[in-house]
């Protein structure tokens, strides 16, 4: 197995084999707690434009997105004060667009394969990785607004990478949580950025929250969606 740590868009460009796509706050811990509350779609989507359409066209979508990690008019909240309640999120299809981490989905067109990464679900992750045993695997780390390497993401790779690796910590990682000092971190206990609650932090840093990986596949009616994918743990 060749492992290969690429960063940003220009990185999932290129991505082959399976690709880890990775973003820590907030994209991917937003995507697997959405499904978990029983949306019936996540759509992830670049443009802002295309989300707005696709809105437009499909009735009762929710619409989650930001830019610069502030809400896009007209959109919900990610994270913040709804707890992905169910009655909130069940039966509706959720149109997903975020500065880096869906910009990596849609532009990992190489890639035999294509999952979403985040620290909630990183021991099901290595997992499906280990099963699957591809002779590639791309770790595309996005970063800070798809443009330039932050320490949650950073760390995300170092740990993946090492479990797919040595093909350890198959049921459970001590997998790596992001300490508040770290410069992408200081804006959740700012009491001043309400745009990036301190219930955020705990949500995206919630290690193994999940047993199921996301991969990105085509749906129905042709448009990318997420598929959950149940991963057991490994047996004695």
């Amino acid at each position: 197995m060749q492992i290969e740590v690429v960063d940003h868009v220009a990185g999932a460009s290129r991505a082959r084999g399976i690709a880890l796509v990775i973003d820590v706050f907030r994209a991917f811990a937003v995507a697997p707690h959405a499904v978990a509350a029983g949306a019936s779609r996540v759509l992830p989507v670049g443009a802002i434009d295309e989300a707005l359409a696709l809105r437009d066209a499909m009735p009762g979508v929710v619409l989650v997105g930001e830019r610069h990690a502030r809400s896009l008019p007209g959109s919900t909240p990610a994270i913040r004060r709804r707890k992905f309640s169910r009655s909130a999120w069940r039966g509706k299809p959720v149109m997903h667009t975020t500065h880096a981490g869906t910009q990596g989905l849609v532009n990992a067109t190489g890639a035999d394969e294509v999952l979403t990464a985040s620290l909630n679900n990183l021991s099901a992750l290595c997992r499906y990785v280990q099963i699957a045993n591809p002779q590639y695997v791309t770790i595309v780390r996005m970063g800070h607004e798809a443009r330039e390497r932050c320490a949650e993401d950073d760390l995300y790779a170092e740990s993946a990478g090492g479990h797919v690796q040595r093909r350890q910590g198959a049921n459970r990682s001590r997998g790596p949580r992001p300490a508040a000092p770290c410069a992408c971190c200081v804006k959740f206990f700012d009491p001043a950025a309400d745009w990036a609650p301190n219930t955020d932090f705990e949500y995206c840093t919630a290690v193994d929250r999940f047993d199921f990986v996301l991969r990105l596949r085509t749906g129905a009616d042709g448009r990318r969606e997420l598929e959950r994918i149940d991963v057991p743990e490994a047996t004695a």
